[in-house]
C-alpha cells in the first residue's frame, strides 16, 4: 500500500470520501435504497473527475464481486471483435452476487460496427447486467445509445473541493507544503482530482523538505494568480511603462512567457466575463477561491468592454508570436 501512487491510494472506496459531484452521488444512492437501479449508465465529463471511481463504488454497492466485474480500455480495445466477445461473457450468470458489471472507459473510442454491436445489448439486456460507459467526449457517443442510457454529467472540481481532499493526503502522508502552494496545485489541476494528486507526488519526489509556489512554477510551469493580477492592475491603471517593466522581471525571473500569456488571456475572459453578465460570476467558483473572485471583480469595475477585448486581443498576438 505504501508504495502506491497517490492517486491509487486514496482511490474513495465510499460515498461518503466523494467530495464534489453531489447531484451525481445523491442520485445513485437514492437510486440503491430503492432498488431502482439501471441497466446502463454514461458518466461523461472532465478527466480526472471521478468517473470511474464512482463507476466502481455503484458495482460495489450492487454487490458485485471482483470476477464479475469487467473494465475495458475502448482506447485499446475499440474494435467489434472486443464486443462480441463481452456480448458472448453476459450470457452467463454472475460467479456470486446478483450482478455482472462491465466499465467500458473512453467509450467515445468505439467503432461504429463496435457500437452497433454494443447496441443490441443495450436494446435487450440480461437481467444480470450493468453497463457503464465512461468518456470525456459525450457528443462522440452515437445518439441512438445515449437514448438507452441514464447519464450522467460530471463537472470540473472547485478548487476548495481540490484543496480539501489534498490536505487530507498532506496529513496522512505528512508531507511539507504551505497552504498557498496548495492552492495553486489545485488551481494548475483545471478541475481534476487525479492532476492533482499527480502533481503532489511529483512535487514531493522533487523537495522533501517544504514544498513552495517557486517549486511549483519551476517544476510543473504553474503561474499563481498574484502574477496575472499584477499585469492586469497595470492595464486597469493605464500604466504601460509598469506593465513593461513587470513583464521584463518576469522574463528574468525565468518565467515561460508562452505560459503566463495564456494564463493572462484566461484572466482576461473572467473579467469579460463578469463584464458581460455579473451573474457568471458563480462559474468561476471551480476555478478561483473566494478572495480572488472579489479580485476579479473589482477589477472589471475598473474596465470597460471595449478595452477587455482589445486587451485579449493583443495578447492573443502577442501569444501566437512567442
Amino acid at each position: 500500500m505504501g508504495n502506491l501512487v497517490l492517486y491509487r491510494k486514496y482511490r474513495p472506496q465510499s460515498w461518503e470520501e466523494i467530495i464534489g459531484q453531489e447531484h451525481i452521488v445523491r442520485t445513485l444512492t437514492n437510486a440503491l435504497k430503492l432498488g431502482r437501479v439501471n441497466h446502463a449508465y454514461l458518466f461523461s465529463g472532465p478527466r480526472g473527475t471521478g468517473k470511474t471511481t464512482i463507476a466502481r463504488l455503484l458495482a460495489k454497492s450492487v454487490g458485485c464481486s471482483n470476477l464479475d466485474l469487467l473494465e475495458i480500455d475502448a482506447a485499446s480495445n475499440r474494435g467489434i471483435d472486443e464486443i462480441r466477445q463481452l456480448r458472448d461473457g453476459i450470457k452467463f450468470a454472475p460467479t456470486a452476487g446478483k450482478y455482472k458489471v462491465f466499465i467500458i472507459d473512453e467509450a467515445h473510442q468505439l467503432t461504429k460496427e463496435a457500437f452497433n454491436a454494443l447496441l443490441k445489448t443495450l436494446e435487450e439486456p440480461p437481467a444480470h447486467a450493468i453497463f457503464i460507459l465512461a468518456t470525456t467526449e459525450a457528443h462522440k457517443v452515437p445518439a441512438t445509445i445515449v437514448s438507452r442510457v441514464q447519464q450522467f454529467t460530471f463537472k470540473k472540481l472547485a478548487i476548495t473541493d481540490i484543496v480539501k481532499k489534498l490536505q487530507k493526503i498532506v496529513e496522512a502522508e505528512k508531507i511539507k507544503i504551505n497552504d498557498d502552494a496548495l492552492r495553486l496545485v489545485a488551481s494548475y489541476a483545471d478541475g481534476s482530482y487525479r492532476d492533482a494528486e499527480s502533481m503532489l507526488e511529483q512535487l514531493r519526489i522533487w523537495n522533501e523538505n517544504m514544498i513552495t509556489k517557486e517549486d511549483i512554477e519551476e517544476l510543473l510551469g504553474a503561474i499563481d494568480f498574484e502574477k496575472v493580477r499584477v499585469l492586469s492592475d497595470h492595464l486597469q491603471d493605464s500604466n504601460a511603462k509598469g506593465a513593461i517593466d513587470y513583464i521584463g522581471k518576469l522574463i528574468e525571473a525565468g518565467v515561460d512567457l508562452e505560459v503566463f500569456a495564456k494564463a493572462f488571456i484566461n484572466h482576461l475572459r473572467k473579467i469579460m466575463l463578469i463584464k458581460v453578465d455579473s451573474s457568471l460570476v458563480d462559474l468561476m467558483s471551480q476555478e478561483l477561491t473566494v478572495d480572488q473572485v472579489e479580485i476579479v471583480k473589482k477589477q472589471a469595475e475598473s474596465f470597460s468592454l471595449n478595452n477587455v477585448a482589445q486587451a485579449i486581443k493583443i495578447f492573443t498576438k502577442i501569444n501566437n508570436k512567442i
